[in-house]
C-alpha cells in the first residue's frame, strides 16, 4: 500500500523565540493512518519532536546572535574600516607683496647695471672739499661686461676741461672714456676699465604697444638708484612734434618721471629688457626717450668701426652754454598753459630752457630754467638748431631776448671755447 508524505510547518513567532527578526519553520514528517490510535500516537510524537525542534531553534538564533554580536563588536572597533583622517594644518595665504609687486622684480633684474655719470669741471673746485666741481650728471647703463656703457651724448659732450667719472650701482667709482658719439640720434658711450659687470638685455622698442607698462631708472637729481613708474602714452612721437629739426627719430613718449639726471638711464619693460634710453622730460606726466633700436644701431656701427680700425667719433667743436633745451610746439605750449605755466599769448616758436648747469655760463648770464629764448643776436629763434648755430662764432658773446613768465628780459651770455 503506498504512502504519502506530509510536510507541515509551523511557524516559531512566540515571543520568546524571536531573535534576530528570523522567523524558525519547522518541519515533520507523519504518515496518514485512518486508525485513530494510530493518529494520537501520532499526535503525542508530535507534540515530543516539536518541542525538540523548538529547544533546537531556540539554540541556533542563541548562538546566531551571539556570533552576529561579537562580529558587530569586532567591526567597531576594528579603526582600519574607516579612512584615515589627518589633522587640518594652517595654510598661509599668499602675501600679496610678492604676488603683485612687478615692478620690484624688475628693478631687481635691470638696477644693478645702471651706473650715475658726473662730469667733473677741472677748473674748478669746491672751496671747502678741494675737489673739482660737478659740471653736469647724468646716467647710463652697462650694454657690455667689459665695461661699455650706453649714455645720452648731451650728458657728456660740449663740457670743455671736464673729465668723466662714473659710479656704479654698487657704489665703486671709476674715471671714463668717452668712445664714441652720434649727436644726431643723442647718443653716447663711455669706457672703464673693469670686466665681469652686470649687464641689461636690449629689448625690442618696435613691439611696444601705447598703455604697456615701463620702469625709467636712473639718478635724478644726482640720486643715484632712483625708481619711477609708468605708461607708454606713445610709441611713435615724431622729432617735428618736439621741434627737434634734424632728428629722424620717433620718440617713446611716458608718464613715467624722467627728471633732471635721469637722462642716459634705461627705459625698462616689466622682462627687464632695456626699450628705451632716457632723453627729456618737457613737464611733469610728459617725458621722452630714445627707443632702443636706435641705440642697437649705433652700437653695431661702433663695433664696425673698431673691427676696421677706425677712430673714434670725437665730439663736435661746439662752445660751452650749459643749458638743456626743447624747442617750443603746440603741443608744448598747450601742456605749459594747462599746468598754469604762465606763456605770452603772441609766443608760437621759440626755446623752452629744460636745465641750467650751476656754474656754467648760462647760469652766470642769468637764465633760469622755464625761461622761452625767443631771440638770439637780434634773429629769432625757432627751435634749438638756431642756438647750436649761434655758438659756433668763437669769442663772441650771445644776447638772448628771453619770456620769464609774462616778462620779457634781456640777457648776454659769453659761452665757452672748447680747448
Amino acid at each position: 500500500m503506498s504512502r504519502a508524505l506530509l510536510l507541515r510547518c509551523y511557524p516559531a513567532y512566540r515571543r520568546n523565540f524571536q531573535l534576530n527578526n528570523q522567523v524558525r519553520l519547522l518541519a515533520t514528517s507523519r504518515i496518514p493512518n485512518p486508525d485513530k490510535s494510530d493518529q494520537k500516537h501520532h499526535q503525542r510524537g508530535w507534540n515530543r519532536n516539536s518541542t525538540s525542534w523548538t529547544i533546537c531553534g531556540l539554540a541556533l538564533g542563541l548562538i546566531s546572535s551571539i556570533i552576529g554580536a561579537n562580529n558587530y563588536l569586532q567591526k567597531r572597533d576594528d579603526v582600519s574600516l574607516f579612512p584615515r583622517v589627518l589633522a587640518a594644518t594652517v595654510m598661509k595665504q599668499p602675501s600679496r607683496r610678492k604676488e603683485f609687486n612687478v615692478i620690484a622684480e624688475v628693478v631687481e633684474i635691470a638696477a644693478p647695471a645702471v651706473v650715475y655719470i658726473e662730469i667733473k669741471d677741472t677748473r674748478r673746485y669746491d672751496y671747502f672739499s678741494g675737489q673739482p666741481l660737478t659740471a653736469s650728471n647724468g646716467s647710463g647703463f652697462i650694454v657690455d661686461a667689459d665695461g661699455l656703457i650706453l649714455t645720452n651724448a648731451h650728458v657728456v659732450i660740449n663740457k670743455p676741461y671736464s673729465r668723466v667719472q662714473v659710479k656704479l650701482a654698487d657704489g665703486r667709482t671709476f674715471p671714463g672714456v668717452v668712445e664714441d658719439v652720434d649727436s644726431v640720434s643723442d647718443l653716447a658711450t663711455v669706457r672703464i676699465s673693469c670686466k665681469n659687470l652686470p649687464t641689461i638685455k636690449l629689448g625690442e622698442s618696435s613691439s611696444l604697444r601705447s598703455g604697456e607698462w615701463v620702469v625709467a631708472l636712473g639718478s635724478p637729481l644726482a640720486l643715484s638708484n632712483t625708481v619711477t613708474a609708468g605708461v607708454v602714452s606713445s610709441t611713435h612721437r615724431a622729432a617735428d612734434e618736439l621741434g627737434l629739426m634734424g632728428r629722424d627719430i620717433n620718440y617713446i613718449q611716458t608718464d613715467a618721471a624722467i627728471t633732471f639726471g635721469n637722462s642716459g638711464g634705461p627705459l625698462v619693460n616689466l622682462d627687464g629688457e632695456a626699450i628705451g634710453i632716457n632723453s627729456m622730460k618737457v613737464t611733469a606726466g610728459i617725458s621722452f626717450a630714445i627707443p632702443i633700436d636706435y641705440a642697437k644701431d649705433f652700437l653695431n656701427r661702433n663695433k664696425e668701426k673698431v673691427r676696421r680700425g677706425g677712430q673714434q667719433a670725437t665730439p663736435p667743436p661746439r662752445r660751452y652754454m650749459g643749458i638743456t633745451m626743447i624747442s617750443i610746439t603746440p603741443d608744448i605750449l598747450q601742456e605749459l598753459r594747462h599746468r598754469s605755466h604762465p606763456v605770452p599769448n603772441h609766443i608760437t616758436n621759440g626755446v623752452l630752457v629744460w636745465k641750467v648747469i650751476l656754474g656754467s655760463p648760462a647760469h652766470t648770464g642769468g637764465l633760469n630754467p622755464g625761461d622761452i629764448v625767443t631771440e638770439i643776436n637780434g634773429k629769432p629763434v625757432k627751435s634749438s638748431s638756431d642756438v647750436y648755430e649761434a655758438l659756433k662764432d668763437a669769442g663772441k658773446d650771445i644776447t638772448l631776448v628771453i619770456y620769464r613768465g609774462l616778462e620779457k628780459h634781456q640777457i648776454t651770455v659769453r659761452p665757452e671755447d672748447p680747448e
